[in-house]
């Protein structure tokens, strides 16, 4: 028995001010459980989620706090279409801010992207069904950094977002 891969490579929607968390789960309660997740790291943060059911009936299943991310996530979920693959949208927060409440979700097995940089994602369709093989993340690499860059940098994370102090 021969079965033919068939290869997509599927562009994430952003929308503006927003950062996507693409990942892997293994439950039905993993919609409940991110939304508990995200809602409780910050009283600003704005989130969609969408979750690609893998058996059953094999629904998106959703939630989150804003209207149009949730929606945004299930159009996502739907170019996917891999089961168990988990979407979230976030605005007025990032992902640094919430990865490890993610990670720390019981049935969340990885996280495959977390970015605001243009997402592509490497879906491969067997006659079983779809998955994830991989991401490309933002654009190729253009050179090294120079003491110019390095200061910009320091400057981002010190006097912009004010990360480091």
């Amino acid at each position: 028995m021969s079965e033919q891969i068939r290869w997509e490579i599927v562009d994430m929607e952003m929308p503006e001010e927003c950062n996507i968390i693409v990942g892997h789960s293994h439950f039905i309660k993993t919609v409940e459980d991110l939304y508990e997740a995200l809602v409780t790291a910050s009283p600003v943060l704005e989130f969609g989620i969408a979750f690609c059911e893998a058996s059953g009936p094999c629904l998106i299943r959703y939630d989150g706090n804003a209207k149009d991310l949730i929606d945004a996530a299930v159009r996502n979920a739907r170019k996917i279409s891999a089961g168990h693959t988990f979407v979230i949208l976030l605005r007025k927060g990032y992902p640094i801010n919430v990865l490890n409440r993610i990670k720390a979700v019981q049935e969340v097995c990885s996280v495959y992207a977390a970015t605001a940089n243009p997402l592509q994602l490497l879906v491969f369709e067997t006659d079983m069904g779809r998955g994830v093989a991989g991401v490309v993340d933002g654009y190729a690499s253009k050179g090294v950094e120079e003491e110019s860059h390095i200061a910009e940098r320091k400057s981002l994370l010190r006097d912009i977002i004010g990360y480091k102090r």
